[in-house]
């Protein structure tokens, strides 16, 4: 790795690690461009472009395996990719616009979403998770030429795809959610997509269709940007196989591990979790799997422990990424994975990862990112809004610092976000809803370390003449989704610790509680309330 020296910025000091080009996945091809960030010199034309290459290269190739079983070759997915984009154009979608998929995983989404790029459109898959109030927030925002809400209403046309579509258009928008909780799209070009797709392939050592066959098992969902990029779209784009799963079920998914001799997986720690705790679960099952990646939460040392046990012919690896840079930014690999556990470890080859205005003490700054992955902006009607930058850098919003050795580690978010078990949970948003809720005098929101999800959501409330706790959680079900209401209450009598500017002392508070000085939130509270409106509200939780 290279640690540069620190560069003095507008806004402050930036020290730079530049591992991503000559550490994991190596620096062949890997140029720096004038604006100062790294990129591979050589991409295929478009996501289209590469798509098309592996339907003349192998036509009979098996594509995908949706959720009933049926295969499909390559010829057929791209056959029918051109059928739904005739069909958005006869409907009178055009270049540029977008089209939002509220879409469970199947090959259906998967042909969807390359569909809307072969018309010359904008993907804009959308969780599914969301309440309907969420949901018609972010269809404002991107106003969709088209929304698909099911894949029986599927159109098809004559065959034709948008030749002219090229690196820098932009491809699909990945909702996430800003530094008040509100949702942004970050955009993601051709070139950053396929940028993402030569990353995986070079780090992991992923085989191209002529060297052997790259299998997955897609459980993380596909409005992901995991899912969607760093698994799906980079398994396809290798010549390989996508074996596809409706929903995060432990014993189906290592059904499917087994049965198809899967060898790459891509999933969130809660989802390891699940495996390897699940009855059925022994190291034979899976000893197909060559590369056991992981990532989107914290995840704790015994649980990284139990996935290089349970996977023993696998590579595991801890990757860190965000929808700003199309999925995958950052990992470590292999032993060092298991010696250093909270680490995300280094750049991949097109990027580069710095700390700005780093503490003298503790190392600690913002984690900042420069590279050809990083988004242009966040979709507006007006154009798109810029990412907030220092001289080209990415500010993150997220603590990190980097060791004497290069390796990144995050140490806090500052944004205030909770991420359980992948999903990313705005404490401001709870506590709006909390503190609207009868009897409820204040309350703020922590993140509680779990061993599965990484963190859940914990709410300390004082307590007003009126409060009753159900009622408060049935409240709260009724204005978030069901993954953002707290699993856990404290009561406390005395106010809640405020700093000058009257800002909850939220270190301090979650720091102070133990196990036991918290409250388990029975899930059906939550349910029956959540349930309404969202049919995914039980899965969600």
């Amino acid at each position: 790795m290279h640690h540069t020296q620190p560069a003095v910025a507008s806004g402050g000091v930036i020290f730079p690690i530049t591992r991503g080009q000559d550490g994991t996945g190596g620096a062949s091809g890997v140029l720096r461009r004038s604006d100062g960030a790294v990129g591979y010199e050589t991409l295929p034309r478009s996501v289209l472009h590469a798509l098309r290459n592996c339907s003349e290269t192998h036509p009979n190739g098996l594509a995908l395996v949706d959720v009933d079983g049926r295969e499909i070759t390559y010829a057929e997915l791209w056959d029918r990719v051109q059928r739904i984009a005739g069909g958005l154009r006869s409907e009178g979608v055009s270049a540029g616009d977008r089209v939002a998929l509220v879409l469970s995983n199947s090959a259906a989404f998967v042909e969807i979403f390359f569909g809307i790029m072969a018309a010359g459109a904008i993907a804009a898959p959308l969780n599914t998770r969301l309440s309907p109030a969420e949901l018609e927030h972010i269809l404002r925002d991107c106003d969709p030429a088209r929304v698909f809400r099911s894949i029986d209403e599927v159109p098809l046309g004559d065959p034709i795809w948008d030749s002219s579509v090229a690196g820098r258009d932009l491809a699909a928008i990945f909702y996430t959610s800003g530094t008040t909780g509100g949702p942004k799209g970050a955009t993601s070009s051709h070139e950053a997509l396929l940028s993402v797709v030569e990353s995986v392939r070079r780090t992991f050592g992923l085989p191209s269709h002529d060297e052997g066959q790259v299998t997955t098992v897609a459980a993380v969902p596909l409005f992901h940007v995991t899912g969607c990029s760093g698994q799906m779209i980079v398994t396809l784009l290798v010549g390989g196989t996508v074996v596809i799963q409706a929903a995060p079920q432990a014993a189906e998914y290592l059904d499917l591990v087994e049965r198809h001799r899967a060898n790459f997986l891509v999933l969130v720690p809660a989802l390891y979790y699940a495996l390897v705790r699940d009855p059925s679960f022994s190291p034979s099952r899976v000893r197909s799997v060559r590369w056991a990646v992981y990532g989107g939460a914290p995840v704790s040392p015994e649980l990284v422990a139990m996935i290089a046990d349970g996977f023993t012919g696998a590579v595991i690896a801890n990757g860190f990424g965000m929808s700003e840079t199309s999925s995958l930014a950052t990992v470590i690999m292999g032993d060092e994975a298991l010696q250093h556990p909270d680490s995300i470890g280094y750049p991949v080859p097109a990027m580069d990862v710095g700390i700005l205005d780093a503490d003298p003490r503790s190392g600690v700054g913002e984690l900042v990112v420069r590279g050809q992955t990083v988004t242009r902006g966040y979709w507006a009607s007006d154009g798109l809004r810029p990412p907030e930058t220092v001289e080209g850098w990415m500010r993150t919003g997220d603590g990190g610092r980097i060791d004497a050795d290069g390796r990144i580690y995050l140490v806090d978010r500052l944004k205030d976000m909770i991420n359980r078990g992948g999903e990313n949970v705005f404490s401001v948003e709870v506590e709006s809803a909390l503190l609207a809720a009868p009897g409820v005098l204040d309350a703020v929101v922590v993140g509680i370390p779990d061993a599965r999800l990484g963190e859940r959501v914990g709410a300390v409330i004082v307590p007003g003449p009126d409060f009753e706790a159900r009622t408060v959680i049935e409240h709260v079900a009724t204005n978030v989704a069901a993954f953002k209401v707290p699993e856990r209450l404290h009561l406390r009598t005395a106010a809640l610790p405020r700093n000058a500017a009257g800002k909850t002392l939220k270190r301090e508070l979650r720091d102070g509680l133990t196990d036991g000085a918290w409250i388990e939130v029975p899930p059906a509270w939550s349910r029956a309330r959540g349930a309404i409106g969202n049919p995914r509200a039980e899965e969600a939780r």
